[in-house]
């Protein structure tokens, strides 16, 4: 069982409030993404990160979907020496690879390759994420995800090292997000909740931070990509998405994710584009395995009618998933995003190889069975 022991701000005007968490640290590195670097509350934050004459030192160009070549271009220009606190504000990957550098930041760092390879770092510099997206929990996970190209598909990186000190959910750093980039992540932290609600590992800790969750998310999803400066709905996002952090830090993801990798890896599909697609067609493979606590679900969603029965409420879930995918105006199929039918067999191929995820999920299921869920995925002709 994974400890949590980050201290976490939280709030609408709430950024002044990581002052206290910089005293004594005089170098700190900064790590975001052009996009989030130029949101007026990144500009506030890096403000308050260069009073005292404090040295920031700014990678602002990480990529989305990073992969292990570009923490390596990061290491190959950055004098690593001496940082007393490594900061990140943006979405999965950008917290994905702080958490990386204040790893691989340390002395005593075992370089990246080795962290590939499959040893467990053991140490790391202080560290402060502020997720600018509500939807990967990364700054409640043990994980830092990174794309291996060279074999189509993502690779985990997964110690309760990497878990930060410090964490701050402030939704004024989400309010410029695009409704497209607010509704592809908020289906990102609705698969996080999901699965490991229904995984085989889940337990009472994850399932309590799963419902906890997944109460927050359906009741404010809708609202918070409609309404983008609505800060009270912003906020218990970003309390969804750290809830399901907590719950993949407690449990597992497990077929969407492990379907979705390949799709990150190969075709560099947003991550939680890749999940939106696919939540529906996995979830439908896995309600007959999952129908009580797919009841359970079903009894949060907002007007849900709570007197039908389990094996109906299942269903009305699984509908109602499609249905929220489609109202959020997100893809709803592989083709017109640039992948080939032809693929299916090696997706499926690198979807079954993804053991860590597929060993969670509450049904096995074989090569024709994932080909299967891919294919609903194309035009039906």
């Amino acid at each position: 069982m994974v400890t949590i022991n980050s201290t976490i701000i939280s709030g609408a005007g709430a950024i002044p409030a990581i002052r206290p968490l910089l005293a004594g640290k005089k170098r700190l590195l900064l790590v975001t993404d052009g996009n989030i670097a130029r949101l007026d509350a990144a500009k506030q934050i890096q403000a308050i990160l260069e009073e005292n004459n404090r040295s920031v030192t700014l990678i602002d160009n990480v990529p989305p979907e990073p992969s292990h070549h570009d923490v390596s271009h990061v290491l190959n220009t950055l004098d690593t020496s001496g940082f007393d606190l490594v900061v990140g504000i943006g979405g999965g990957s950008v917290l994905d690879v702080a958490k990386l550098l204040s790893v691989l930041c340390h002395p005593q760092s075992p370089g990246l390759d080795t962290l590939l390879a499959g040893t467990k770092p053991t140490t790391r510099l202080p560290s402060l994420l502020i997720p600018a997206t509500a939807g990967t929990g990364s700054e409640a996970t043990p994980n830092a995800i990174l794309a291996i190209p060279e074999q189509n598909t993502k690779v985990g990186i997964i110690s309760p090292v990497l878990l930060p000190d410090y964490v701050a959910l402030l939704p004024e750093l989400t309010t410029s997000m695009p409704a497209h980039i607010a509704s592809s992540t908020g289906i990102d932290a609705l698969c996080h909740l999901i699965e490991c609600f229904t995984a085989t590992v889940s337990n009472p800790v994850s399932d309590n931070a799963a419902l906890i969750g997944l109460h927050k998310l359906l009741n404010n999803i809708e609202t918070a990509c409609a309404e983008p400066g609505n800060l009270v709905a912003k906020l218990e996002m970003l309390w969804a998405s750290y809830y399901g952090g907590v719950a993949i830090a407690h449990a597992g993801t497990h077929l969407v994710h492990a379907l979705s990798y390949p799709l990150g890896g190969k075709y560099h599909l947003p991550h939680g584009v890749a999940n939106a697609i696919l939540l529906a067609p996995c979830m439908r493979v896995v309600r007959p395995h999952a129908v009580e606590k797919f009841a359970q679900v079903w009894d949060l969603v907002p007007g849900a009618d709570t007197r039908l029965s389990a094996e109906e409420k299942s269903h009305a879930l699984v509908d109602y998933f499609a249905a929220l995918v489609r109202r959020l105006n997100l893809p709803d199929n592989l083709e017109t995003l640039g992948v080939p039918r032809d693929d299916i067999a090696s997706l499926s191929d690198a979807a079954l190889n993804v053991k860590r995820l597929m060993n969670n999920a509450p049904c096995q299921v074989n090569h024709d069975e994932v080909q299967a869920i891919y294919r609903t995925l194309f035009p039906q002709n």
